[in-house]
């Protein structure tokens, strides 16, 4: 009698669970496809009340107007090769300064990583401008050096992400690599990047992430329209020409520019959440 009382319990708690995640998850769902349905209206059909959520007709032109409205190709280009460059960077440099402070053997190797850690709380805003100032006087403002190259010199968090990975391997696979006389380099790239597959994903789903839709950063240091990416392009559209504050053009674009995030993280989800998961088995 008891344990039928318990099972009942338990199933009551499962049902209420899965109809809270269904109900929130909904509601989170709500901009995103008002966003879907309003890039297939008309501007005046976007203001009707009560509000339309399926178009008739869809207006899919929305996407081809928008599409030409300003030079997105450009844009596409250039926000490409920004999150490239950043996906190479953020990969070999953290992975192998986590290496680094994982295995090899260093006085004050704890110290520095510490100090590397502290660097996490030191807000955007307050390097942002020392920052712009140097790169201004090497002359790297209106290129792309300054999105890509810092790069390529880490980021403490993904740093502390792909130590906590390395440090659950066992040491008997280095040993086992030197007697066969394998170089520190060798066990880093032959031994621990192949194992280090799930972590490296979901740190470039991180870094896809940002860099993709990141704004502040390109606002700052490109100042030409052929230089600017997807981001920059969807704010002209408040302010460029015919097309100011075109809403349904915005609403289209704005679409168009969610969906790669959204297919990178559908299709690699599973090494997204492996990869977090293996990184907090060890202290």
């Amino acid at each position: 009698m008891f344990s039928k009382k318990l099972k009942i319990i338990r199933r009551s708690y499962r049902i209420f669970i899965y109809t809270l995640i269904i109900v929130l998850s909904i509601i989170l769902l709500i901009p995103f496809l008002w966003l879907v349905s309003s890039s297939l209206k008309t501007e005046a059909d976007m203001f009707i009340f009560p509000p339309e959520w399926i178009p008739d007709p869809p207006r899919w032109e929305n996407y081809v107007q928008a599409w030409k409205s300003l030079p997105f190709t450009t844009f596409l280009r250039n926000t490409l090769f920004i999150t490239g460059g950043r996906l190479v960077g953020e990969l070999f440099a953290c992975s192998l300064v986590a290496f680094g402070f994982a295995r090899l053997r260093a006085r004050g190797k704890n110290i520095l990583f510490l100090i590397l850690l502290s660097t996490m709380m030191l807000p955007y805003q307050i390097t942002m401008i020392p920052v712009y100032i140097f790169f201004s006087k090497i002359g790297w403002v209106n290129t792309f050096k300054p999105l890509i190259l810092p790069s390529f010199f880490g980021a403490p968090f993904f740093i502390f992400m792909m130590r906590q990975f390395f440090m659950t391997i066992p040491l008997a696979l280095d040993e086992a690599a030197r007697i066969d006389g394998a170089s520190t380099f060798t066990i880093y790239h032959s031994i621990f990047l192949p194992l280090a597959k799930a972590p490296l994903i979901a740190m470039s789903i991180f870094v896809f992430m940002a860099s993709w839709n990141d704004f502040f950063g390109p606002l700052i240091y490109l100042h030409e329209m052929n230089n600017y990416t997807l981001a920059l392009g969807l704010q002209m559209f408040q302010s460029y020409g015919e097309y100011a504050t075109r809403w349904d053009l915005i609403m289209a674009a704005s679409t168009a520019m969610a969906i790669p995030p959204l297919l990178v993280f559908f299709f690699c989800q599973r090494f997204f959440i492996r990869g977090i998961a293996l990184t907090g088995l060890k202290t």
